[in-house]
């Protein structure tokens, strides 16, 4: 097992993901610089850890570059955008758990991020006046942030559906209890409509609160109507990229 930033960690080797019971038919093979890049016509959701992101190089780049277009472009969010044109932050370095989905033509279409709150995060760092100063800490509780959708015209609610049964399965896997989360105030309706809305901790005006997700009230089977996925589909993408049956410590 390897540790988020700051534990022990040991190294693992880097396979391409083709899990045994994920039939498709490759639409062409073909080599770009020194990079092996298959199109697959199928999309995929990918775990994948922030010391892995370099062996999924597109894919990374397509992520950082649409939350910048997302939060600073279309949000207007005070965040920092580097002269590539990407968004990161502070705890992009903390080694996060990303949540992915990989579009048909092997780019970015959606993700998040996942940090234990036994470590520093958003929620804790920046945002205590939201909380009354009490700090969200604790092993069974991880925070979700960077909800980023890529906005190339694909069904919006169907990939917020597919990232948000993913996350659930995070939750199944780690054996937490609730994930915990900043987000724009707006986002409540696309929650609502999904069907797994937050309990709400604080709310500022209209424009941002803090929300728990309880992992003992997912709507599995409304999420995997909306997103056409189920829940043996992603386990199988998840053990396919970080083993199955595997965890990682959750120190960070």
């Amino acid at each position: 097992m390897r540790a988020h930033k700051g534990a022990k960690s040991d190294n693992v080797s880097c396979q391409l993901f083709l899990p045994a019971h994920f039939r498709t038919t490759l639409s062409h093979l073909c080599h770009r610089g020194r990079h092996l890049v298959i199109a697959m016509g199928h999309l995929v959701i990918r775990f994948i850890y922030g010391d892995s992101l370099w062996n999924h190089a597109d894919l990374a780049v397509g992520m950082f570059r649409d939350r910048a277009a997302q939060f600073h472009g279309r949000m207007g969010w005070n965040v920092a955008v580097d002269a590539a044109g990407e968004e990161r932050d502070e705890y992009d370095a903390l080694n996060p758990l990303y949540v992915i989905r990989q579009m048909p033509d092997g780019s970015h279409g959606g993700s998040m991020r996942f940090l234990p709150t036994v470590g520093p995060t958003m929620v804790n760092d920046h945002f205590l006046h939201l909380t009354d100063g009490v700090a969200v800490c604790s092993p069974l509780i991880w925070e979700c942030s960077r909800f980023c959708l890529s906005g190339r015209g694909q069904h919006e609610q169907g990939l917020s559906a597919a990232l948000m049964l993913a996350g659930a399965e995070i939750g199944r896997r780690f054996y937490l209890n609730h994930a915990v989360g900043v987000f724009d105030a707006t986002m409540i309706r696309l929650y609502r409509n999904l069907g797994w809305v937050p309990d709400i901790i604080s709310e500022k005006g209209a424009n941002i609160a803090v929300g728990l997700w309880d992992y003992g009230s997912v709507p599995t089977a409304r999420l995997q109507k909306k997103s056409g996925l189920t829940t043996d589909r992603i386990q199988g993408w998840m053990n396919a990229d970080l083993g199955a049956g595997k965890k990682r410590e959750n120190s960070a």
